[in-house]
């Protein structure tokens, strides 16, 4: 399993940064191999400074050997060995009336000192983060989202949409990252789903990101924009790098396993504001997406 996920990362890889270099028409993604002194390694890819995208990566990763001390107490092993491996993308385009994306999927094992697989699971997921709310754009998003969880079953999306809202919450603003999307983590074998199954589910969900967002990038890159609302637009960007620090377990998975920090820390956008106290004013475009944050809705 872990050989047919990590050649369908490969490939996809290829495919969304093909894909994403086409629509800038400027930039292209530099690619970085590395190495993890413990097991292991990856390839990273980012897009800086294009026509359409400021800042991105693309990146996967298969890591593996002795589970650190701290992920040990997290799992609530001891003398674990592990395997990982996944991709995981952020963007950022340049224009605020063009929304962050940000995707990851990834498979996980777990074995005890005879080399025997004791654990393994899929996760992932894909959320859309908007500067300006276009309703029609997050409806778009949402919809791809459930279009490919209904092949396999007609209860995930809802019960992954609920789940990446809730994941994707800065508990201490009391808001919404994004407009949301799916997340799903710890997908094992069961009666009703095997890991072929949810292998099948995961690589699905993988197939439709590129159907899920070029689209809004096509339809709101030319749309003209003031530096009011690139101020704001980095004002927010802030709210996701407090995120991305504070809560997000993938970031705090690569720090506690000797991840690759370049790797890691590319979701970061490279301008980024902290206005004390801001607040957008009433009955603006602005305040409108607050709203929405602080009480996510149903998109489909």
């Amino acid at each position: 399993m872990k050989d047919q996920f990590y050649a369908y990362i490969q490939n996809l890889q290829d495919t969304i940064t093909s894909s994403l270099e086409k629509i800038d028409g400027k930039a292209q993604f530099q690619e970085d191999i590395w190495k993890r002194p413990e097991g292991g390694g990856g390839r990273t890819r980012v897009i800086e400074n294009g026509n359409v995208f400021e800042k991105g990566g693309v990146n996967i990763s298969a890591v593996h050997g002795e589970l650190p001390e701290s992920m040990q107490k997290y799992f609530g092993v001891e003398d674990a060995d592990f395997f990982a491996c996944g991709l995981s993308l952020v963007i950022h385009p340049k224009s605020p009336m063009l929304p962050t994306v940000h995707a990851n999927w990834r498979y996980f094992e777990m074995y005890n000192k005879e080399g025997e697989i004791v654990d393994q699971w899929f996760g992932g997921g894909q959320d859309l983060t908007p500067y300006y709310l276009f309703e029609e754009d997050a409806r778009h998003f949402h919809s791809v989202c459930k279009q490919a969880c209904d092949v396999h079953n007609p209860d995930f999306y809802a019960n992954y949409k609920k789940r990446c809202d809730e994941y994707f919450w800065n508990a201490h603003r009391n808001e919404a990252r994004g407009v949301g999307g799916l997340f799903f983590d710890y997908c094992k074998a069961s009666d009703f789903m095997q890991m072929e199954d949810w292998y099948n589910f995961v690589t699905e969900v993988g197939d439709s990101f590129l159907e899920a967002y070029v689209p809004i990038v096509e339809k709101r890159k030319g749309l003209p924009y003031s530096q009011k609302n690139r101020d704001w637009q980095e004002i927010r960007r802030g709210r996701y790098v407090e995120f991305n620090l504070v809560h997000d377990k993938g970031t705090l998975f690569g720090l506690r396993t000797n991840g690759r920090i370049e790797s890691i820390l590319m979701s970061l956008p490279p301008h980024v504001q902290w206005q004390y106290d801001h607040h957008p004013e009433k009955g603006s475009e602005e305040e409108k997406l607050i709203q929405v944050l602080e009480k996510p809705i149903e998109w489909v």
